[in-house]
């Protein structure tokens, strides 16, 4: 219960007062007295808690005395003393002051110093705060001038890295809050400065880089231009060194080269800085991914636009300037990809590839179908073939391309036989179809050596006649240039081994345009001179030697050893179509000299058959039938053993006597010829004997080694020489014998001989009474009686 509970519990109805023992309690306790005091204040009764409490003192008083009483003596002791040392506290009390007098004195001073040691701890303590805030504002400001510096000099990364380091070491302890602010305000400002500036030499490099892709891709080309022919001299070589050796020759030379072995891209010089420094100035802003997909969608821009061809020059005129920007375009991007960091992914890279070569492969097989020219076509397939070499060195797949140009194999071949025969058509339409004859040694150099036409190893003596016209010489500059092209188009394309490719392309040039050209010649009806003709076959003959030349040329072109190409499964196929068309130039030929010998033999018509005298005997002329023929026979033969190989010439040859000994016959059995006599018969004894004593000694040793199977050439006159021989006979119905008849008159038809033997006839009666005319009559009889037999046997 509460002191104030206690205080209201006392006293009737209306508080009487305070406990006593309660007041004493709490007095003698120390406690607080206010409860007391309130509640008697409450009560309005504040006197009787006075009354209470001068109670109390009295009470405690008496209790005093009675104390003091008992404890007198002691009590007087100590007031005694009490008042001994007030004495001394007095003394001590004056020594004190006196001492405290004294060291208030000396205390002053001491405190004056110790407020002045204060106050200088506390400047102190400013200055040291206010030289750190200085060093780290100077350090602030030292910073941002080394960045203004870097940011002038175009050193973006060291600006960065200062801006770093003052945003993450120095702006949070930053004391100078002004400062601090205008560094948060002014930082990203840098940043953004930055990466403005980094990004216009990025863009100022885009610009630059298209306009020098197109030099570095044409200095690229031009160096895998170099690389190929270097390729083909080193082949060249081998080739020169494998023919010494095989033919056993022991002066080889052996050459090292050591310049451009190690050829590289050192020649192409480009600045990929700008790149290196703007993809490295965002990857330290973070914002790496942003730059690349800037960078691949420019550049990407920039090969749309590099991919469309000019509208203002022909695609002839502008294919290298457009190969050459494609191939720089895809050189940068390979050097940008191997040292650019990241920057462009072998995906994105393969990305824009697939879509230049896809471009690329329309735009080709568009311009190649409207080309008419091969050798546009093959100007612009050599800088596309280079243009595969040159980014198949830097690891891109261009087989597209490489199946492009071989899809135009065909269209080009057939420009070219269509150029080619143009070409042909004009040389044959130009010459004049005469043995060509060169004065000086380089013009058999360049005609004949140059194409292996040399039917001896021996230069020979000049004026030298040649057994061809201009035609041949002309015609095989035009198959070589053929050859050359057509390796050109199919070399560094899609086939490694392309030789049975050239050679079949070659053997359709040479079938079709070539050996149409001149089976065209000689079948044409303009033709009508033997000796064109006769030039013609020459030619022929000459031009399939020649294909000997054009295999082996091919073949060295082509890189194929001559040994591979030699022999009969290394011929042309069009080798045996020229021969082939030989004959039918000699069946043209043989045609023309029958007609000619036809126009001569009509004279036969008017000689004389039944003359009265023998002829005489002559040795260089014709007696009876025409001397043209005789003379028209030593030309044809002079000049066919000159120019024909002895095939053909034996060919010509027996077929003209053939021929002649049929004409013979034909004017015994023509209307015509009436009557004709022994001495008739006489005189084609004589022209038979010319004719086959020119064969004997002109022709038969020419042709009897060299044709195989080969007949005498006199006996083609064998069925005008054996009817003559049938008249001539003392015994003719010899001929009735099938011995004889087999063995010496095998050509004759019994039919003929009764024929011709009816128009035989007697001398006239002024020689039937000499013994010779008598004779002659016997031979009538004998002519008759073998007639008759004849008769009586069919």
């Amino acid at each position: 219960m509460s002191k104030g509970k206690r205080v209201l519990e006392n006293g009737d109805g209306g508080m009487a007062g305070v406990d006593d023992s309660a007041l004493a309690s709490a007095i003698g306790n120390g406690e607080d007295l206010a409860p007391f005091i309130r509640a008697a204040f409450e009560m309005g009764k504040p006197e009787a808690l006075v009354h209470q409490l001068k109670s109390f003192v009295k009470k405690k008083e008496v209790e005093i005395e009675d104390l003091c009483k008992l404890h007198y003596s002691e009590f007087i002791r100590a007031v005694d003393e009490l008042r001994y040392v007030l004495v001394d506290a007095d003394e001590l009390k004056a020594g004190l002051a006196e001492e405290n007098k004294q060291l208030q004195v000396v205390g002053d001073t001491l405190l004056q110093m110790l407020d002045a040691l204060i106050q200088s701890h506390g400047t102190k303590k400013n200055l040291m705060q206010a030289i750190d805030s200085l060093k780290s504002c100077t350090a602030v400001v030292d910073l941002c001038m080394r960045v203004n510096e870097h940011i002038m000099s175009d050193s973006y990364y060291p600006a960065l890295k200062a801006l770093d380091i003052m945003e993450r070491d120095f702006m949070p302890v930053l004391p100078a809050r002004a400062l601090r602010l205008l560094l948060e305000r002014q930082i990203p400002v840098c940043r953004a400065h930055i990466e403005r500036k980094v990004n216009k030499e990025f863009n100022d490099w885009l610009v630059h880089i298209r306009s020098a892709s197109r030099e570095i891709g044409q200095l690229s080309i031009g160096q895998a231009s170099s690389a190929r022919q270097r390729e083909e001299d080193v082949r060249g070589r081998q080739r020169e060194a494998e023919e010494q050796s095989r033919s056993g020759s022991k002066e080889l030379v052996y050459i090292l080269e050591m310049d451009d072995l190690d050829e590289d891209d050192s020649q192409l010089k480009f600045d990929l800085t700008p790149v290196y420094r703007a993809y490295h100035i965002n990857t330290c802003l973070g914002m790496q991914d942003q730059f690349r997909e800037h960078y691949f969608k420019n550049r990407q821009l920039q090969l749309n636009s590099d991919l469309q061809i000019s509208t203002s020059q022909s695609f002839l005129e502008s294919h290298q300037s457009y190969f050459a920007q494609l191939a720089g375009f895809f050189i940068v991007e390979d050097h940008v990809l191997r040292s650019a960091g990241g920057l462009m992914s072998s995906a994105r890279t393969e990305q824009l590839w697939e879509s230049a070569i896809s471009k690329m492969t329309v735009v080709m097989e568009d311009q190649f179908s409207r080309m008419q020219d091969a050798s546009h076509l093959l100007l612009v397939k050599d800088y596309v073939s280079l243009l595969g070499a040159t980014l198949r060195r830097y690891g891109y797949q261009v087989g597209p391309l490489m199946e492009v140009l071989d899809t135009m194999r065909d269209k080009y071949h057939e420009l070219l036989i269509a150029d080619r025969r143009h070409r042909v058509n004009d040389v044959l339409a130009n010459d004049k179809y005469e043995q060509m004859r060169m004065r000086k040694e380089y013009e058999y150099n360049m005609n004949v050596l140059a194409f292996h036409l040399q039917t001896v190893d021996v230069m020979p003596a000049f004026p030298y006649v040649a057994p061809f016209s201009a035609t041949v010489p002309e015609c095989c500059r035009i198959v070589r240039s053929f050859i050359e092209d057509s390796v050109s188009f199919l070399a560094y394309g899609g086939h490694i081994d392309y030789y049975d490719l050239v050679k079949m392309y070659l053997d359709k040039f040479l079938v079709t345009v070539l050996n149409e050209a001149l089976l065209r010649l000689v079948r044409s009806p303009a033709l009508r001179s033997v000796e064109q003709a006769m030039q013609i076959a020459a030619n022929m003959t000459v031009l399939e030697t020649a294909c000997d030349y054009f295999a082996h040329h091919a073949a060295k072109l082509c890189g194929i050893p001559t040994r591979l190409v030699q022999g009969p499964h290394g011929a042309l196929s069009a080798q045996a179509t020229l021969r082939n068309s030989q004959a039918v130039a000699h069946d043209t030929m043989i045609k023309l000299v029958k007609s000619k010998v036809e126009e001569c033999m009509n004279l036969t018509l008017i000689i004389n058959w039944t003359p009265d005298e023998e002829p005489e005997i002559a040795n260089d002329f014709m007696t009876t039938l025409p001397n043209d023929v005789y003379i028209y026979f030593q030309s044809i033969a002079q000049t066919s053993q000159e120019i024909l190989p002895p095939t053909a010439f034996y060919k010509v040859i027996s077929g003209v006597l053939e021929h002649i000994s049929t004409s013979i016959m034909e004017t015994f059995l023509s209307e015509d010829v009436k009557r004709f006599n022994i001495y008739a018969v006489m005189g084609i004894d004589n022209d038979l004997k010319v004719l086959e004593a020119f064969a004997d000694d002109k022709c038969q040793t020419s042709v009897q080694d060299m044709v195989p199977g080969a007949q005498p050439l006199k006996s083609f006159l064998a069925e005008a020489r054996q009817m003559v021989n049938l008249f001539m006979a003392t015994q003719p119905d010899l001929y009735l014998n099938p011995v004889i008849r087999e063995r010496n008159y095998n050509a004759l038809d019994p039919r003929d001989i009764i024929l011709i033997g009816e128009k035989f006839k007697d001398l006239p009666d002024k020689m039937f009474g000499g013994g010779r005319g008598g004779r002659v009559v016997a031979k009538k009889r004998l002519i008759d009686a073998l007639i008759k037999r004849l008769k009586n046997e069919a």
